[in-house]
């Protein structure tokens, strides 16, 4: 009689799947910083757009989705493997050059650093404080703990952050200088009319823009609610 086929290979989604060391309370900390790319995906730039719907947060999001595309192209490229804990981690099916959540963080500073920099679509006037204090040290956070969790060498982690720091320098640079001139066309076609998308990074102050209109607002009879 013969032995049954043996059950196929299982593969885990890969989104959440963050390990650490049973009783390792630094590794449970960065097991939870490594997600912050996820948080700022999910929490950061799809509220962003049902709320604010800001032509400079979406092409910052659209420029984050090349930037992976990116990454994981060189990765099947190049192939390297992952540190020898991928085997306890079952990450070894993946490879690990170069480390896309490096790529990501990196990419995400540098370009909120210039938006802060240039004051485009500041929403704070201490914006750059806070880029400083939580967004830079997020970034360092992640890259470590990728390499303390056994996901990745530090080669792969500081060849991600290279390679995000580019590509985030650079698609600000075309955001800014080739595709700004496109904003008021986007706002005005049918898309950015129906979904009231706006281009608000020409106001050194947009917090302070919108308290002020919305108050003045509250004057006029035809923007008050209808009961």
């Amino acid at each position: 009689m013969s032995n049954p086929s043996p059950h196929p290979a299982l593969k885990a989604v890969t989104l959440t799947h963050v390990r650490y060391q049973k009783g390792d309370q630094l590794g449970h900390f960065l097991a939870w910083i490594s997600l912050v790319p996820i948080f700022i995906s999910l929490g950061g730039f799809f509220s962003h757009f049902i709320f604010r719907r800001e032509l400079q947060g979406m092409f910052f999001a659209i420029g984050l989705l090349i930037s992976q595309f990116v990454n994981e192209i060189i990765k099947k490229s190049v192939q390297q493997a992952r540190p020898e804990m991928c085997v306890l981690l079952e990450m070894c099916d993946s490879h690990g050059w170069p480390s896309s959540h490096s790529q990501y963080m990196l990419f995400f500073a540098v370009y909120l650093t210039l938006l802060t920099h240039y004051r485009i679509g500041a929403l704070f006037r201490y914006q750059m404080w806070i880029v400083r204090l939580l967004v830079w040290p997020l970034a360092v956070l992640t890259m470590y703990s990728r390499v303390y969790l056994g996901y990745h060498t530090v080669a792969q982690v500081f060849a991600g952050a290279a390679l995000g720091a580019v590509l985030g320098g650079g698609w600000f640079w075309v955001v800014n200088n080739l595709l700004w001139c496109r904003f008021q066309a986007i706002e005005e076609s049918a898309f950015g009319r129906f979904f009231y998308v706006k281009d608000t990074s020409h106001l050194p102050n947009v917090l302070k823009f919108e308290y002020e209109n919305a108050r003045a607002a509250r004057k006029h009879v035809s923007y008050k609610r209808s009961d």
